[in-house]
């Protein structure tokens, strides 16, 4: 390396002095410490990462245990909301997991279900859909068409989250509460009114509400009913 020629400029010890020789050891100092600097970064950014997962994980436990709890424990009944049985239901054109938009009045002459649900952060709401589905042929028998899920979430992750899990039930995505304040299907969940809960609403072929059950809501936050109670109890309360 050429010297340095500016005026005033130390001149470089020349090799093996012991003025290069402490130059040396300061600089390979200097570079330890930086070293060790640098580990310390890491080490601190990885119990910060360490600490969030630990308290994502927390959190999500303590999430899939009231599910759990919700799923295990027998609901004994439900409300019924409004609108309610006998009263038109109100149309809606929402974005559709299965691809472009789907409109109450696209039903017009079925039986159609729909059922308002908590969302992405609801594991017991979709294997809700799933058991339905799997339901398929007593569903049909209790005289429903078609079956209609609508979530809060956004459109992309809710068709990423119905491709993920194998469904075929349209899931329709309404995002600002349009639909479900229209239902008061928002007025039954664990996460206040800003999510809907776990809402069942029967439309008969003249767009008139034959059935209305609403299992979500305190204390028990509903998030799971079984295929055979829901049909039961829409047998039993379902007006033509």
């Amino acid at each position: 390396m050429a010297a340095d020629t500016r005026p005033g400029a130390k001149a470089a010890p020349k090799p093996g002095t012991k003025a290069a020789n402490k130059a040396a050891r300061r600089e390979k100092a200097q570079q330890l410490r930086e070293e060790e600097h640098q580990r310390q970064l890491r080490s601190r950014r990885r119990r910060v990462t360490a600490m969030v997962a630990a308290a994502v994980i927390a959190v999500t436990a303590v999430l899939y245990f009231v599910f759990r709890q919700s799923e295990q424990s027998p609901t004994t009944g439900y409300d019924v909301g409004s609108p309610g049985i006998g009263q038109s239901a109100p149309g809606f054109s929402l974005a559709s997991s299965a691809g472009g938009t789907q409109s109450l009045a696209a039903y017009k002459g079925k039986t159609v279900l729909l059922y308002f649900q908590e969302g992405l952060t609801c594991q017991p709401c979709w294997d809700q859909i799933r058991d339905l589905e799997k339901s398929a042929a007593q569903v049909k028998a209790a005289g429903i068409d078609q079956v209609l899920s609508v979530t809060t979430d956004p459109a992309d992750l809710v068709k990423r989250k119905v491709t993920d899990d194998k469904l075929t039930t349209p899931v329709l995505s309404d995002p600002d509460l349009k639909v479900s304040k229209e239902y008061n299907a928002n007025q039954y969940g664990m996460m206040g009114d800003s999510r809907d809960g776990h809402s069942f609403v029967l439309v008969g072929p003249d767009g008139k509400i034959q059935w209305r059950a609403d299992y979500g809501g305190a204390p028990k936050y509903t998030m799971y009913v079984k295929v055979d109670k829901i049909l039961s109890d829409l047998k039993a309360g379902r007006q033509a």
